[in-house]
């Protein structure tokens, strides 16, 4: 579909990235058109938000595809494509500059032929597809001093709050038994143990945010206030407290890692926070409060 798409003379490929380094963004759009690169454009801004940043980058290959003469159909190529969205947020948003310039040039796009479209497609950084692969390098691999004074965004200042609250959050977790003896403490794909983010909705959110239902039978494996035996064993002394499989006591433990009613998921490794969540979605019944 790749191919097919970039060998096309009337579809424009853009292809996007951004990061940010010591307070600096770096916004890189790369524009292709018939398996040949048409133009590359580079911006760096200091005190913006990496969400600015990427949109920023998308309005100017969306600028540059539409500058070529003939092109039908736009293919926009993000990591980011919650991101991308933001554009046809029609609700307030702090990146209303941007999604506004983007739909005026699809709105001349689009009243000029019916047929005329654009597409948004999300390849992860990770995959290291080609032609996101070159974006993405070209956008960490930049060493920018800023040479004039910039404006603070107001999304940057929220961002900075939200920092300096996550920092006191982290501080006061590891510091106290804050977030309680029963906290599950769950590893990424790295093996290093989850942090409070407020990147991308962050970690915990981004694996399981997308579902009401499993969001709230994360929750509640992970703060261990569950439906379960050994929470109801905290305050209902005469209640059964048995496994419906006769162990003793209805552990989160047992249930994650040995109770024969959940066994829809193979992988014994539910340390991290991929295999948990794919420990959830193989066993609708965990942790819900029709698990009996």
């Amino acid at each position: 579909m790749v191919i097919q798409h970039s060998s096309n003379p009337h579809t424009a490929l853009v292809i996007t990235d951004a990061s940010i380094k010591n307070d600096i963004a770096m916004s890189v759009a790369y524009i292709h058109v018939a398996n040949q690169p048409l133009v590359k454009t580079v911006h760096h801004v200091s005190f913006v938000t990496t969400t600015e940043a990427e949109l920023f980058a998308i309005r100017c290959g969306i600028y540059q595809a539409l500058s070529h003469k003939n092109i039908s159909k736009i293919v926009v190529v993000t990591d980011s494509i919650h991101m991308a969205n933001k554009i046809f947020d029609c609700g307030p948003h702090p990146y209303q500059i941007h999604a506004a310039a983007i739909l005026s040039e699809l709105q001349s796009f689009f009243s000029s032929n019916k047929s005329n479209n654009i597409e948004f497609w999300e390849c992860p950084s990770k995959l290291r597809w080609k032609f996101h692969h070159d974006a993405d390098k070209d956008s960490k691999s930049f060493s920018v001093i800023p040479s004039y004074l910039t404006k603070t965004s107001w999304d940057y200042c929220k961002k900075v709050d939200c920092d300096k609250s996550a920092k006191l959050w982290k501080m006061t977790f590891q510091a106290s038994d804050g977030k309680g003896k029963h906290f599950l403490d769950l590893l990424d794909n790295d093996s290093n143990e989850i942090e409070p983010s407020s990147a991308k909705g962050g970690p915990w959110l981004q694996a399981f945010g997308h579902s009401n239902l499993l969001c709230a039978r994360a929750a509640r494996a992970i703060t261990n206030h569950a439906p379960i035996g050994e929470y109801r064993l905290q305050f209902f002394l005469n209640m059964d407290f048995a496994c419906p499989c006769n162990y003793p006591i209805e552990l989160r433990r047992y249930i994650l890692h040995e109770c024969g009613r959940f066994n829809g998921y193979w992988n014994p490794r539910r340390n991290t926070l991929n295999h948990f969540t794919m420990f959830l979605n193989a066993n609708p019944n965990a942790f819900a409060f029709n698990d009996n």
